[in-house]
């Protein structure tokens, strides 16, 4: 029954989230937002709005097939080139950094490679409803293309709280949701 209940909860909030980000009530066909199978099913990758304006697209590890090393620990970034950043966990952590839309309905930026440590530039598009196309570049002629599929299920050990909250995924500094400002303290007089 909890299963159930996390899974509603988590289209009911996809749902109002594309109903109420700011364009009218109306979600582009091109908009990638959801959940993505990756190419070799290693991962699912949770694709949302962020930034100040909800304007750029975030994507984040929210399922790993092999979340684990040998010693049954959790896998980490320890390719990272900031030695802050090694200790954490891979699952939960922010790959898709902030990307904009472009007037042919891509979304272009960057995306992080945890296995070497290294930001590539990356165009992504919904090539059907249900697929997603993402070309990242080493360098402008070094490309590969991948094709992910949505998901609508969930999986075991699948994160399906909100960014930011305990059984959600962690945005990086810049692309963090603001605090919700302080309510102004009004004097008695």
């Amino acid at each position: 029954m909890n299963i159930l209940l996390r899974i509603v909860v988590r289209v009911a909030i996809t749902v109002a989230l594309m109903i109420f980000d700011g364009r009218a009530g109306a979600v582009s066909p091109t908009d990638p937002a959801g959940t993505w199978v990756t190419e070799d099913g290693r991962a699912r990758i949770r694709l949302e709005r962020c930034g100040l304006g909800s304007d750029r697209i975030c994507g984040f590890i929210v399922w790993m097939k092999t979340p684990l090393d040998a010693r049954g620990q959790p896998l980490r970034d320890s390719e990272n080139p900031d030695p802050d950043e090694r200790a954490r966990a891979l699952l939960g952590h922010q790959l898709i950094l902030g990307l904009e839309a472009t007037p042919e309905g891509r979304f272009v930026g960057e995306i992080y490679n945890a296995e070497d440590g290294k930001r590539y530039s990356v165009s992504l598009w919904r090539e059907a409803a249900d697929r997603l196309k993402l070309k990242g570049c080493l360098i402008r002629f070094l490309c590969q293309t991948q094709t992910w599929q949505q998901s609508l299920d969930v999986q075991p050990g699948q994160l399906v709280g909100l960014t930011g909250d305990v059984n959600g995924p962690r945005a990086d500094k810049e692309w963090a949701a603001a605090p919700p400002p302080k309510p102004a303290q009004v004097k008695a007089k």
